[in-house]
């Protein structure tokens, strides 16, 4: 069979199964009383969401309610439906007015009252809640896949490497899982991502990661930069899942400068405008100071820019100065409840405010009499402490000496 058939045949197969996905086509039995068959969820994502079964019970149904809830959400969403004589029933969704994170699960359930007053609920029943424009391709090695729809089979071989590669540069300063599934889906322009991440209730950006979820978004386009784009959007998005399932709970503890700095740091391919941008922030005294971008990062282009610039030198600088049991010490003590400033100081000895202006001295050059100073201290110490020995014992011999000439007179 010839590539272009093949490729047909499965855009028509993913679209069919997207389309139109059977749960549970046999009955699911509740609690001796409602029996639950044929539930089916057709997604049209970013716009509806259909449940649909038949609902058979021993006695008369008097009413029917669907619940259903994304798996990591604490709300459940409840919808009073009706029942036909054939005891089916159907509700549709409006996902684009309440919308769900692209490629979450979502899990169902129905609760039946019926004629003796008794109400019963079925099992839940889970569905992937996917982008199903696309008739996305994928390729998996180890815990981690890869999904696109633009690009050959190579396109999505060299994205797996980049996964791979930063997985291994993690691995020194991350505890790496490979057992629980990441899942990288690649968009082949920023408009597609926009508009996914939009019906999806999410913010503009140019790479998003739900930790929690374990998936990963990104724009990239087939063609000559794709290997330069790969290695700086998968790493840095990578980073955000392992630390998140290092972290746990305790990963929105984390300062915002230190989660960016690690995961920009981890880029394959260093962003090398971020130099220009520091040098240039730094003459013209408009760096942003750390206590700063603790909560979140300015909500404007540039000062976005020069956040991530910032925060990729800093952690950097922190990992090169103090060791990367210095970061684990770091994200331990905001793991602990310490505040912003107190946190450095507690896992570095050196509060937040403080280890900004070394950093600013060290790798920016600002104070450099200040640095020279400080980095000299230790010598001069020790010149003082063998100068003043020797002194020390030439004014005493100087001493004794007008002592017994005084004593002789």
């Amino acid at each position: 069979m010839s590539h272009p058939r093949k490729l047909i045949l499965r855009i028509v197969a993913i679209l069919l199964m997207v389309a139109f996905i059977p749960l549970n086509t046999h009955q699911a039995r509740a609690q001796n009383g409602i029996v639950v068959e044929n539930a089916t969820v057709a997604v049209d994502f970013g716009s509806t969401i259909t449940f649909a079964a038949r609902i058979k019970a021993p006695i008369a149904i008097k009413q029917v309610s669907l619940l259903f809830r994304g798996v990591n959400e604490e709300v459940t969403r409840v919808e009073t439906v009706q029942v036909g004589a054939d005891g089916s029933v159907s509700f549709t969704y409006d996902a684009s007015l309440n919308v769900f994170p692209p490629f979450s699960w979502i899990v169902f359930w129905f609760q039946a009252t019926l004629e003796d007053n008794q109400t019963y609920t079925s099992s839940p029943i889970t569905f992937p809640y996917d982008d199903n424009r696309f008739p996305w391709r994928s390729v998996t090695q180890a815990n981690v896949t890869v999904h696109w729809y633009a690009g050959d089979d190579s396109f999505g071989a060299a994205a797996l490497d980049a996964a791979g590669a930063g997985m291994l540069g993690m691995n020194e300063f991350i505890p790496i899982s490979l057992t629980e599934s990441v899942n990288i889906y690649i968009y082949s322009n920023i408009t597609d991502l926009q508009n996914t991440l939009t019906l999806g209730g999410e913010e503009w950006v140019g790479g998003h990661a739900n930790p929690e979820l374990g998936i990963v978004l990104v724009a990239i386009a087939p063609g000559a930069n794709q290997t330069i784009e790969m290695e700086t959007k998968i790493p840095h998005e990578l980073t955000h899942v392992m630390m998140y399932r290092s972290l746990g709970k305790t990963y929105a503890a984390q300062p915002v400068w230190l989660l960016e700095g690690a995961a920009t740091m981890m880029e394959l391919y260093p962003n090398p405008d971020y130099k220009n941008a520091l040098d240039i922030a730094s003459q013209s005294n408009s760096l942003i100071s750390f206590d700063k971008l603790c909560a979140s990062f300015p909500a404007d282009a540039g000062g976005a820019y020069l956040a991530y610039a910032q925060s990729q030198s800093f952690v950097t600088y922190i990992r090169e100065t103090y060791g990367t049991s210095g970061l684990a010490r770091l994200t331990k003590a905001y793991s602990d409840g310490f505040s912003c400033e107190l946190g450095a100081n507690n896992a570095l000895g050196t509060p937040l405010s403080q280890l900004d202006a070394r950093w600013r001295e060290s790798v920016l050059g600002q104070n450099v009499t200040g640095v020279a100073v400080r980095n000299l201290s230790p010598f001069i110490l020790l010149m003082i402490l063998v100068l003043v020995v020797p002194m020390w014992g030439a004014i005493d011999i100087l001493r004794q000496r007008r002592k017994r000439a005084a004593q002789s007179k």
